[in-house]
């Protein structure tokens, strides 16, 4: 089961994978495409084929010129500027550099940015210089332009953007993706989690461990779910004590059941045979006889009253349930055994609603009058018990508190079992009819902690169904 719920969470990260790796992959192709025409669109390579047509259309017009200056300044028809070699030390450095290299002519641009082209020749008395200006073209400027534009395509595919948008692309999906992916696995513990508990809770439930239990601060499907599990333990317990204990009374049923008639047919003979030989003394003797046969008749009785005890354990009385106002009966069984124990204080708490229960009304006067017996026994001259009523839910509570020593641990332990004890009034089968009796009715009896300082028995039985839903429609 633990690997079924280990693959139910592989499940749900499964799904998440597919239902964001399919659409993921889907985008990235699509931003892939589109980035892929972009960049087609805004491409270096027009952008160098256009420089570099710039750059020899530049460099042929600054050809032309210069070779139509040449021919003009040979053929006399541009004026030339003379710079005699005696005054060298007026020259521009221009002229004086071109001097110094001994070369016979030379083309250079003046002007503003390179927009005047000079023609430099040696002669023997010095230099002649002639200008021509290039109509408003700027050559240098021009040139520092296509430059600037030869670098940036350079650039441009040295970077190579397709793989840096491509590599960008991928990071910033792949973090996003991780990070949506990280909420998943923690709902996905979060769900599988409390469902392993609740698994394993059952499996140890149902290897026999009763008192297991799961505990959940949840209010959603899984935590109702848990407590549902609680809930459905416990009842399950309280059903399986309630049938151990029904097995048990019924073995002891069987017992009491052969008891009592082994003892009534052995009962019957002894008293006859008594009585007969008291008839049948001397008259001197008779006194005493009589008085011995007295003692003897006396036990005999107690006897009997414990074979009837059994056999009203052995029985099986009848039912009949119906709509009993429990206040009515609580109150009755008080009235009652107040002149039995006229110095013990009888009080009630009754529920002001006037809870109702289904349930066979001999039987629960027989109980409410065992408890309430007892508890006048407990409690003593100059005692207390009190009764409470209440309807919580479909079920009405009763219970009897006394103001005795109460019950130590070890006797509640055994407290609902048969046993048989001497007292004068008491057979030691109370409490276990009382609780069969109990069972019967579809409700159970229970010790719990008195609120006078003895012992408190608390009586569940189920409400009647007129009063469970006038209380649900109130």
């Amino acid at each position: 089961m633990i690997e079924v719920l280990r693959s139910l969470r592989s499940r749900l990260i499964v799904a998440f994978l597919i239902a964001t790796i399919l659409p993921l992959a889907a985008t990235l192709w699509i931003t892939t495409s589109l980035l892929e025409r972009s960049l087609g669109y805004a491409t270096t390579r027009e952008l160098d084929d256009l420089s570099r047509t710039l750059e020899g259309t530049t460099r042929l017009f600054y050809d032309r010129e210069r070779e139509s200056l040449k021919m003009d300044a040979l053929a006399g028809r541009t004026p030339a500027t003379s710079h005699a070699a005696t005054s060298m030390s007026g020259w521009p450095e221009p002229v004086r550099a071109f001097w110094d290299s001994g070369e016979p002519e030379r083309f250079t641009l003046s002007g503003t940015a390179g927009d005047r082209i000079d023609y430099m020749r040696r002669g023997a008395a010095g230099v002649d210089v002639y200008t021509r200006d290039l109509g408003g073209i700027r050559m240098q400027e021009l040139a520092s332009k296509l430059r600037q534009s030869r670098e940036l395509v350079a650039s441009i595919e040295a970077r190579d953007l397709r793989r840096g948008f491509r590599l960008t692309l991928w990071l910033l999906v792949a973090v996003v993706w991780i990070a949506s992916l990280a909420p998943v696995l923690f709902i996905a513990h979060r769900i599988s989690r409390p469902i392993q508990q609740l698994t394993a809770g059952l499996t140890q439930f149902a290897a026999g461990d009763w008192d297991q239990r799961l505990a959940t601060t949840r209010d959603d499907e899984v935590g109702r779910a848990v407590t549902a599990f609680n809930d459905m333990a416990a009842q399950l317990r309280r059903s399986r004590e309630r049938l151990v204990y029904l097995t048990q009374m019924s073995s002891w049923q069987s017992l009491a059941r052969k008891t009592a008639h082994e003892l009534k047919n052995s009962l019957t003979p002894i008293r006859l045979t008594v009585e007969e030989m008291v008839e049948r003394q001397p008259q001197s003797d008779r006194v005493f006889m009589q008085q011995a046969a007295q003692i003897v008749i006396s036990e005999i009785e107690t006897l009997e009253r414990r074979v009837r005890a059994f056999s009203e354990f052995a029985s099986e009385p009848p039912v009949n349930p119906e709509a009993v106002d429990i206040n009515a009966i609580v109150t009755e069984r008080i009235s009652l055994l107040k002149p039995a124990h006229p110095d013990t204080a009888y009080r009630s708490k009754l529920d002001v609603r006037g809870p109702r229960i289904h349930a066979g009304a001999d039987l629960v006067k027989g109980i409410l009058t065992n408890l309430l017996a007892n508890g006048a026994d407990a409690a003593g001259p100059g005692g207390s018990v009190v009764t409470i009523t209440q309807l919580v839910g479909e079920q009405v509570v009763v219970e009897v508190h006394d103001s005795g020593p109460g019950i130590s641990a070890e006797a509640s332990r055994t407290l609902f079992e048969p046993t048989i004890t001497f007292k004068k009034h008491g057979m030691g089968l109370g409490l276990s009819i009382a609780r069969k009796n109990a069972l019967l009715l579809g409700g159970d009896i229970t010790l719990v902690e008195g609120e006078l300082g003895g012992a408190g028995f608390r009586v569940v039985l189920p409400a009647a169904a007129d009063r469970v839903v006038r209380r649900v429609r109130l």
